[in-house]
């Protein structure tokens, strides 16, 4: 939603993995064709580029030279050229304007991205970065847990909400009410922001939480 990447954007709306389908564009190959081990590459860079890591960074992360990490990084900006736009957008922002803010707007403050020190340039660059995308998802999570909560209070229910783990909701539900409260959650969690790319929740049950995995 923030890089407005057509690539992302089409594999989210196909439902397709996106670990794979970014090991697939940067390893040149089918989706078929993925290991397990070029998908786990992959999801480390995807994720890893997000909190702003560096060659060096990434190298450790695959525990492959720092010269291919740098190869990897640049054929991912090639293969997704939004995410490239996204960072060096927001980072310029963060320089100009000395904040970064969230879908609802929300600031954080940015003050050393123009910092001479590049310790601390560098520790600003990778929190504007993620800022954004993290305090984003923060929102999108109590939006659905006050709709639901309401949701559940108007109809009466005995199901709990317990607890919120990331981007995870665990309730206490009897079984009489299990499938009703699990058509309301999945409809609050994914209508809760509406933004370019489906949410998409998945669910379990079980006697405990491990079950519930």
């Amino acid at each position: 939603h923030f890089s407005q990447d057509a690539g992302l954007i089409s594999a989210f709306e196909n439902g397709e993995d996106i670990h794979t389908k970014t090991a697939s564009n940067v390893f040149n190959i089918s989706t078929e064709l993925v290991s397990s081990e070029m998908r786990r590459s992959a999801k480390i860079v995807n994720f890893g580029i997000m909190y702003g890591a560096g060659a060096f960074r990434m190298s450790q992360e695959l525990g492959i030279p720092r010269a291919d990490a740098s190869a990897f990084i640049e054929t991912y900006f090639k293969t997704y050229p939004g995410i490239k736009n996204y960072i060096d957008t927001t980072i310029e922002k963060a320089k100009t304007d000395k904040y970064v803010e969230t879908i609802l707007g929300r600031r954080r403050p940015v003050w050393d991205a123009n910092s001479d020190n590049g310790l601390r340039r560098k520790a600003a660059e990778r929190m504007a970065i993620n800022m954004p995308i993290q305090g984003s998802a923060a929102e999108m999570i109590k939006i659905a847990m006050i709709n639901i909560h309401s949701e559940m209070k108007s109809l009466s229910m005995q199901s709990k909400l317990i607890l919120q783990i990331h981007d995870e909701l665990l309730f206490e539900v009897p079984a009489s009410e299990k499938s009703e409260l699990q058509l309301l959650v999945i409809d609050k969690m994914e209508n809760a922001m509406q933004l370019s790319v489906p949410l998409v929740v998945d669910f379990g049950s079980g006697n405990s939480w491990l079950e519930a995995h």
